[in-house]
C-alpha cells in the first residue's frame, strides 16, 4: 500500500475513532451539564423547564434551601460517616479472611471456599434477609449498613489472587525476626499491595455512597437515612412540600421542585467525584508496583 494511502487510511480512522469518542462523551457529560446548569438557575427559568446550556439568571436559591434542609445535612453525614467507616471494615475484613485463605495449609479450605461459593451464587431472598437483620437487631440501626457489608466473596478471591502474587520468602523472613500472622499481613502483605487496597476501597467506597436500597428497606428512623436513600424519596415519590415550605419562608417564593432536586442531586454527586481523582493517583502507584512483581 502506498505511503499516501496509508497516511489517507489513518487520518480517516483517526477522525472517526475521535468524532465517535466525542459524541460518547457528550451524551455522558450532556445529563450532568443538565442537572449542573438547572441547579444555578432563578426560579423564573428553571420553572419553565426548557433545556438550557447556560443558567438564564444565576441563583444559589436552591442549594441554600438543600444547605438549610436539616434532614439532608443529616443524611449527607450519614452518608460520609457510612462511607468511611464501611469501607474501612470491608477492606480490613475481607483481607484478614482472604490472607486466611490464600494458605494452602489451611485446614478445610476447600470447604470453606465451597460454602462461600454459594452465598456468591445464591441469595436468601428478601423476606428471609430481612427477618435475619431483625432478629439481629440491625433493623433501623446504622450498623446494618456495615456489618452485612463487611466481606463479599468476590472482592476476596481478588485479594488471595493478589496475596499470592507476594514471594513467601518475605513472609518467611518475617516470621524468622519474631513476627506473628497479624504482623506478617499489616506489615509486610497490605504494605506491598496497595494496587488491590486501592481498587477494593474504590468499589466499597462507590457502593457505600450510592446505596439507597438499604435505607429503604432496612431505615424507618428519618435521622438514620442516608443521603441517597432521601433523594430516592425526594424523586420518586416527590416529597418536595417540606422544602418548598422552607423557601417559602426564607426568599418569599416557592421555588420549583426540579431546581430543589437538581440542587440535592450535585449536593450528593459532587463529593464522590471529587474523591476519584485522588484515589486514581494510588491506583496508578499500586498497579505499578504490581506489575513490577509480576
Amino acid at each position: 500500500m502506498p505511503l499516501r494511502a496509508r497516511r489517507r487510511r489513518i487520518g480517516a480512522f483517526t477522525i472517526g475513532n475521535t468524532v465517535l469518542m466525542l459524541t460518547v462523551c457528550f451524551f455522558t457529560l450532556y445529563p450532568m451539564w443538565f442537572v449542573l446548569v438547572n441547579s444555578f438557575n432563578a426560579s423564573e427559568h428553571a420553572i419553565l423547564g426548557t433545556v438550557n446550556w447556560w443558567p438564564k439568571a444565576w441563583s444559589l436559591d436552591s442549594y441554600r434551601v438543600a444547605f438549610n434542609d436539616p434532614h439532608l445535612m443529616n443524611g449527607f453525614f450519614i452518608t460520609t460517616m457510612r462511607t468511611v467507616i464501611g469501607t474501612t471494615a470491608h477492606v480490613l475484613f475481607t483481607a484478614i479472611v482472604a490472607y486466611g485463605m490464600s494458605k494452602r495449609q489451611l485446614i478445610g479450605r476447600r470447604v470453606y471456599m465451597k460454602i462461600a461459593l454459594i452465598t456468591m451464587l445464591f441469595s436468601g431472598g428478601l423476606i428471609p434477609t430481612f427477618i435475619l437483620m431483625t432478629k439481629l437487631g440491625l433493623y433501623d440501626s446504622f450498623w446494618v449498613f456495615i456489618i452485612p457489608a463487611m466481606y463479599t466473596f468476590f472482592n476476596m478471591v481478588i485479594f488471595m489472587s493478589f496475596f499470592r502474587t507476594i514471594p513467601e520468602s518475605l513472609e518467611e523472613s518475617a516470621k524468622v525476626d519474631g513476627a506473628s500472622d497479624y504482623g506478617v499481613l499489616f506489615r509486610i502483605v497490605l504494605p506491598n499491595s496497595m494496587a488491590v487496597l486501592a481498587t477494593i476501597a474504590l468499589f466499597s467506597a462507590v457502593y457505600h455512597w450510592n446505596d439507597y436500597y438499604q435505607g429503604v428497606i432496612y431505615i424507618r428512623s428519618q435521622d438514620q437515612l442516608p443521603l441517597q436513600t432521601m433523594l430516592y424519596k425526594i424523586i420518586a415519590e416527590n416529597a418536595m412540600s417540606f422544602m418548598q415550605q422552607q423557601a417559602m419562608a426564607q426568599f418569599g417564593a416557592r421555588l420549583p421542585g426540579n431546581s430543589i432536586k437538581f440542587a440535592s442531586m450535585m449536593v450528593a454527586t459532587v463529593p464522590i467525584l471529587l474523591f476519584y481523582p485522588f484515589i486514581q493517583r494510588y491506583l496508578v502507584k499500586g498497579v505499578m508496583i504490581g506489575a513490577i512483581k509480576g
